[in-house]
């Protein structure tokens, strides 16, 4: 390993008190989304950024929902600028009862920093944090621009996060990092798309005393509906030549480094019944039931054609209502290995963790995809105890989230010139 790198490993772990301090201050934020009110977590890291000398511009996308875009560098002697970007939002914590300590404590204990958001993604995003107010405080000479996009809102689809500063113009860069959860080899350099509908089965009320003589029970129909959406797991699927590798790479992954038996979903269509809402009372037959589907998309399949199908499928249980697209809409996408910005930070994942690390798909969708969308190359690496996100009792372990910030500098230092 080269000296320069060995320097900043040791510096990141001498300051590793102050980084996990930093992670649990986010923690203690409730800033769930929804409601998705970023104010008092937002003021923090503007503060927090201003004790480096390091001004923040806020954007308000409405709603309490605050951008924050940070940059160091000056930009004159290369035009490559790196965008290290985070959300500040966490879904809501649920039922508190089944929680085996506060969401909102930020504790460090046996090894873990302890809470909601610990690993989606605030140990990630205090990572990223840390490492630009590092390089701040040393003065490095980078080459190029660095900087922060710390978005409210992720959880919720982001609409007025990534792709409402994307939509402005605010900023754009050459490369980019997002501090999603990851394994701590593996970085996703791609994703699935998605298609998500919902449709609305009308029915006849009645007396429920006379069903089902009398009356056309919704419920009963959308039942149908569900089952036979299902079918749209098998929908063919024609990959592309130039990810069948990579296809390969990420099911062997799953089947080893997480343990489970789900790599054959990576290029197969997902199906989830998100909600089922009908009804007005027990002993109404009810006159109609919205239903809303997520669906997610491999490589060579597009919205449209799972619509379709959709429609097909439903019309074979006679229901013919209209299907209506919402939330994540679009195609799989990735940035591939040999982009400079892949191979820098796998090679500092190497380093660090002195084991071997590569970048794989992930089977769900983030805010890489606006990246993508607006030709910026950009991959996703974060410390988390993957099992744990979106559940109760979530948590991030230590050596992880030092590690990662020891990956988030190296990568800005060498990606930008700065060694």
């Amino acid at each position: 390993m080269n000296e320069w790198k060995q320097r900043w490993i040791d510096e990141v772990e001498a300051r590793q008190e102050d980084l996990l301090k930093l992670c649990s201050d986010l923690i203690r934020f409730p800033s769930e989304n929804p409601p998705g009110d970023s104010r008092e977590i937002s003021r923090y890291i503007v503060d927090y950024l201003a004790e480096a000398g390091i001004q923040t511009e806020i954007h308000d996308a409405g709603d309490h929902m605050l951008n924050l875009i940070a940059t160091i560098g000056d930009g004159t002697a290369s035009d490559r600028h790196l965008i290290y970007c985070g959300h500040t939002d966490v879904v809501p914590a649920g039922d508190l009862s089944r929680w085996d300590f506060d969401p909102f404590s930020g504790e460090i204990r046996d090894g873990y920093v302890l809470g909601l958001g610990a690993s989606d993604m605030k140990c990630g995003l205090a990572g990223l944090l840390f490492s630009v107010k590092l390089l701040k405080e040393f003065n490095v000479p980078l080459k190029g621009q660095l900087s922060l996009l710390i978005v409210p809102d992720e959880e919720t689809g982001g609409h007025q996060g990534v792709p409402w500063v994307f939509d402005r113009k605010l900023i754009h860069g050459t490369a980019a990092v997002i501090a999603e959860p990851s394994h701590p080899l593996h970085p996703t350099i791609g994703q699935k798309g998605s298609c998500w509908f919902r449709f609305t089965v009308p029915g006849t009320p009645g007396h429920g005393s006379l069903s089902p003589i009398l009356g056309d029970n919704a419920i009963v129909k959308a039942a149908a509906a569900i089952q036979a959406l299902q079918a749209l797991h098998n929908f063919p699927v024609q990959l592309p030549d130039e990810v069948k590798e990579i296809i390969g790479i990420t099911k062997e992954y799953i089947a080893t480094r997480e343990n489970a038996d789900f790599s054959t979903i990576i290029d197969r269509v997902s199906v989830n019944i998100g909600t089922i809402e009908g009804g007005t009372k027990t002993n109404v037959v009810p006159d109609r039931c919205e239903i809303t589907v997520d669906t997610r998309l491999p490589f060579g399949v597009e919205p449209a054609q799972v619509l379709a199908e959709a429609k097909r499928i439903l019309a074979e249980v006679d229901i013919h209502e209209e299907l209506h697209p919402e939330g994540f809409q679009g195609i799989a996408n990735w940035t591939p290995p040999t982009d400079p910005i892949v191979e820098e930070l796998v090679q500092h994942i190497c380093d660090v963790k002195q084991e071997k690390g590569y970048g794989v798909l992930q089977w769900a969708s983030s805010d890489a995809r606006h990246f993508r969308r607006a030709g910026i190359p950009v991959l996703q690496y974060g410390p988390a105890e993957l099992s744990t996100i979106h559940g109760f009792n979530e948590k991030a372990p230590v050596r992880d989230v030092v590690d990662a910030a020891k990956v988030y500098t190296l990568t800005a230092l060498s990606y930008l010139g700065g060694e």
